[in-house]
């Protein structure tokens, strides 16, 4: 699904909770040191193609360090009204338009 936008994060791994899992994603996709607050949603997003996800938001209110691109095309700080304008995974667009609405955050 390249060139779609998505949040960071990815699996967990074996003996770590959701929250340890992002701490880990983000400090190794972004270089950061995330407080990890509470969860906003979770989405069970079924693909077409047979495939399936389940999804877990945290929010984050601060980190530590400095923002460094290590995995993606780009990144980018938006406003959460601006979000539906990108084209971002499928799995991703409820969270958006409830963002986008203030239903959330």
């Amino acid at each position: 699904m390249a060139l779609q936008w998505e949040f960071p994060g990815g699996k967990i791994e074996a003996g770590e909770s959701a929250e340890q899992a992002l701490a880990r994603e983000l400090d190794e996709e972004l270089g950061i040191r995330a407080t990890i607050g509470p969860r906003i949603t979770h989405i069970r997003h079924n693909y077409r193609h047979g495939g399936a996800v389940d999804l877990q938001f945290f929010a984050v209110h601060e980190f530590a360090g400095e923002l460094e691109n290590r995995i993606f095309k780009q990144f980018r700080w938006t406003k959460l009204e601006d979000l539906p304008g990108y084209d971002f995974l499928a799995a991703d667009r409820t969270l958006i338009r409830d963002l986008a609405a203030g239903k959330l955050l």
